[in-house]
């Protein structure tokens, strides 16, 4: 394997006022952060507004050329939750990331940065 190659898993938890509930607006912001934090997508980003009570929020996906982004928010809680994901084969900045988590006026934010490349070592932004 080539010494180019890292494994980072940045995982994130969080409380926040505005949860977005529009999938094109989430598709734009998807494709907006994959730039961002210097990636390409290869497919998507895809999304879906589950409307069913109890499970009610966005999924949205995007395949990147290094492996994927995934976010999920439940908007029917008070802060909505976000669960978000996102896995590379490449080097990123994860504090970009969480700064532009902000536009979402977080009340709580909870992350694991993981170094997959030796065992799940826990990494520090």
């Amino acid at each position: 394997m080539s010494k180019s190659i890292v494994h980072k898993h940045l995982i994130i938890r969080a409380e926040v006022k505005k949860p977005p509930r529009d999938e094109v607006w989430v598709q734009e912001w998807l494709k907006m952060l994959v730039e961002k934090i210097g990636m390409k997508i290869c497919r998507g980003p895809i999304t879906s507004y589950i409307n069913v009570p109890g499970n009610r929020g966005i999924t949205g996906v995007v395949i990147i050329e290094t492996s994927h982004i995934a976010l999920h928010v439940w908007d029917e809680c008070d802060p909505g939750l976000m669960q978000f994901d996102v896995y590379t084969c490449g080097p990123f900045d994860p504090k970009q990331i969480l700064e532009l988590l902000q536009e979402f006026e977080p009340t709580k934010i909870e992350h694991k940065y993981l170094d997959r490349e030796n065992g799940l070592v826990e990494l520090t932004i």
